[in-house]
């Protein structure tokens, strides 16, 4: 996905559709970051490089079940990783990936603070506008 999405800007200029390969491959990309777990995994790779002790820690999951998440994003291409001596260091080294992360949950955060006054009520914890789309 990282080398498709580096040439999004000519597709735009040139009003051209990108290809059925292209959208799906980006399909399947935004499926795996669908997993609230792998999200928060990419989130916390954009922040800085770690290993799965670290980001187990970071994001309150178990080893086996980081170490799974991690296996299904580096096989996509989203994460990357490289062996410090016994340790296994992972990192997103994709800055379109970092972007595209950063600006969906940097939108969202924004959405949910200025909804403030609505959470205090009850109706805003969980209740996120794209919650139950099926997305």
């Amino acid at each position: 996905m990282a080398a498709g999405v580096g040439r999004f800007e000519g597709i735009v200029e040139q009003g051209a559709d990108p290809s059925a390969d292209v959208l799906h491959e980006a399909a399947a990309a935004f499926g795996l970051l669908a997993s609230p777990a792998r999200l928060h995994l990419v989130w916390a790779l954009a922040q800085g490089e770690s290993d799965v002790s670290g980001l187990a820690e970071r994001v309150g999951g178990a080893l086996p079940a980081i170490s799974q998440h991690l296996a299904k994003l580096k096989l996509a291409g989203l994460v990357r990783s490289r062996r410090e001596g016994r340790r296994v260091v992972y990192l997103v080294d994709d800055p379109h990936v970092v972007t595209i992360v950063r600006l969906m949950v940097g939108q969202l955060s924004d959405r949910q603070a200025d909804s403030v006054p609505r959470s205090r009520t009850g109706s805003g914890s969980g209740s996120g506008r794209l919650r139950g789309l099926g997305a």
